[in-house]
């Protein structure tokens, strides 16, 4: 098993370079300049050149990323050109919003998506089933933001159950978990309908039936458990996925995150900070898939035993 995490760290090395590389060219195709920001009106053109050498965007491109990246592996992120903080600082002071947000609606859609697929597929072609099917067309075709608006009109400002924005008590968190939680839940729930439907159809579950068990207890102590590992491998891509998936829903319901972040440091053309962030995304969905795999070859040893 370690020698397969190992690989598995490994692998992960030219992946995060080259999504470093990507992240850094992406930022600067943007069209906008920073400079524009931070100049005041009426200054003069040897202001707006001053201020360019200052941050370093006269330098090659190439330079520009070797001198980001050199700074990034000894832990520096830089420091944000129009707030003059450093990086670190700021992603340190957003991203525990964005964890709780993503954690929660993680483990919201996880619990919820394993719960109705499984409903699905014991009652298979009965109206339990017609009505976990429904709900996994709505959830999947719903764009995230438009849900959450939805919800701030009829649960906050209709019904007034939950405040419109911010973050200032627990209540606030209940609409945006809600908001990511429910595709998740349509995706996770469409994969386990799936796989527990493919896992029916084995011969073992055949001979179960043949013991004289109840279709009720072969479909939840032994379908669901080796029906799990497609499932895991989706959960663990979600995990990077949720923490992104947060941008824009924090900015919906205006709550501090890496989200909120991202976008008022696009708006400004921040490039570190941007960077910053996506970096971050970009590690938790590294991360994700990593974990995923480790899970997967703890419970299949033929995934260890098959491993490059």
């Amino acid at each position: 098993m370690l020698h397969f995490l190992l690989k598995r760290l490994l692998l992960l090395v030219p992946v995060f370079l080259a999504v470093s590389m990507v992240i850094f060219m992406i930022v600067r195709m943007v069209p906008g300049d920073p400079i524009d920001h931070m100049l005041q009106i009426g200054s003069s053109p040897e202001q707006r050149a001053e201020l360019i050498a200052k941050n370093g965007l006269d330098r090659p491109l190439l330079v520009q990323y070797g001198v980001w990246f050199g700074h990034m592996a000894q832990g520096d992120m830089g420091e944000a050109i129009i707030l003059r903080r450093p990086v670190a600082e700021l992603i340190a002071e957003n991203l525990p919003h964005s964890l709780l947000l993503g954690s929660l609606a993680f483990i919201f859609s996880t619990v919820v998506g394993i719960a109705t697929g499984t409903l699905a597929a014991v009652y298979k072609d009965s109206w339990i089933d017609r009505g976990v099917m429904a709900f996994i067309l709505v959830g999947s075709t719903l764009p995230s933001f438009w849900l959450g608006l939805l919800l701030i009109l009829l649960f906050a400002v209709q019904l007034e159950w939950f405040p419109v924005s911010g973050a200032r008590s627990w209540t606030a968190v209940v609409l945006p978990v809600l908001t990511i939680g429910l595709h998740g839940v349509a995706l996770v729930s469409r994969v386990t309908r799936a796989a527990m439907l493919d896992v029916a159809r084995k011969d073992f579950v055949l001979m179960l039936h043949a013991k004289g068990l109840s279709h009720r207890r072969i479909q939840l102590q032994h379908v669901l458990r080796h029906a799990l590992l497609p499932v895991i491998t989706i959960l663990s891509l979600r995990i990077g996925w949720v923490v992104g998936g947060a941008v824009t829903i924090e900015f919906v319901f205006a709550r501090p995150g890496l989200g909120s972040l991202l976008i008022t440091s696009l708006n400004q053309r921040d490039y570190p900070v941007v960077q910053g962030c996506l970096l971050m995304l970009s590690m938790a969905v590294m991360l994700g898939t990593l974990l995923g795999d480790v899970v997967q070859a703890a419970m299949d040893p033929k995934i260890r035993e098959g491993s490059p």
